[in-house]
């Protein structure tokens, strides 16, 4: 189990200094917001992408991947019935898988609330179809460039598309490829009616992606969910991937944000059993 931060935490720092600050703290890998080096990823040139992975290495991080893929574009959408829509945000996912590849990650996380939210006429399985066809259209170049698409349900507080694991977990059936799995968020898991460490064993055999973050919307550590039982679960199905810490509230400090979020989840580890969770 290996710990990694979202990069928007950070703010506006420069690079340098926030892959340094993520490093110090104990961070192994970076997630990044495609809107932190540019809104269109297609216009971050070769030799940004390059200067980004150096700097990493530099810093001796890794980076995971990509999230908030669609937040601050617009002509895209997963959910619309209008085959231009899907056929042009399948496009840009490939763009974003490209993206993904040349900064050495190897996943997508599909959160992004506003881009998916039911539009009006549409209901949730007709939504669900329209999404599948998204992701059957980029196919081709998530396999071309090695990286999986990771569906995020999201509480009801974000939007109403895909809001419990099992229904992330029918439209990745539907789908019916290797590229697309699941993304699992404490905050957004914390609003189904199944405790979360029940969510994490019944949907073990897709989990590819968590995040770890507080109902409070501040760090893990920073609220009164319990993470020993959350990681232990983790531990039990032998999760071998990425737990990224994301926030949305920054109001304690960038810098003790990122301190205490992966002092506190190692310290449950350790508790729960150090190399066995």
């Amino acid at each position: 189990m290996r710990f990694a931060i979202c990069n928007e935490t950070f703010l506006d720092w420069p690079f340098e200094e926030a892959f340094a600050c993520a490093r110090e703290c104990g961070y192994t890998g970076i997630e990044f917001a495609p809107f932190t080096m540019n809104r269109d990823v297609r216009q971050i040139s070769a030799a940004e992408r390059t200067g980004v992975r150096r700097l990493l290495e530099a810093n001796d991080l890794q980076a995971i991947g990509l999230h908030w893929l669609l937040a601050q574009t617009e002509g895209y959408y997963l959910t619309s019935p209008d085959r231009s829509v899907q056929t042009r945000t399948a496009a840009y996912l490939g763009d974003l898988a490209e993206l993904c590849r040349d900064l050495g990650g190897s996943i997508l996380v599909f959160g992004s609330p506003k881009q998916r939210n039911l539009l009006p006429g549409v209901t949730h399985a007709a939504a669900t179809d329209h999404a599948a066809a998204v992701l059957e259209l980029a196919l081709p170049a998530l396999e071309a460039c090695e990286v999986t698409i990771a569906l995020e349900p999201l509480g009801p507080s974000e939007g109403d598309f895909l809001l419990t694991a099992a229904e992330a977990v029918k439209l990745i059936e539907q789908v019916g490829s290797p590229q697309v799995r699941l993304h699992l968020d404490t905050k957004a898991m914390s609003t189904e009616a199944l405790p979360i460490p029940e969510i994490i064993r019944a949907q073990r055999a897709v989990l590819h992606h968590f995040h770890a973050n507080d109902p409070n919307r501040q760090g893990p550590g920073f609220g009164e969910l319990d993470f020993h039982p959350i990681l232990s679960a983790l531990g039990e199905i032998d999760y071998r991937g990425w737990v990224s810490v994301e926030v949305f509230d920054y109001s304690p400090g960038v810098e003790r944000l990122a301190h205490e979020s992966v002092r506190y989840l190692e310290d449950c580890l350790e508790e729960e059993g150090g190399a066995d969770c």
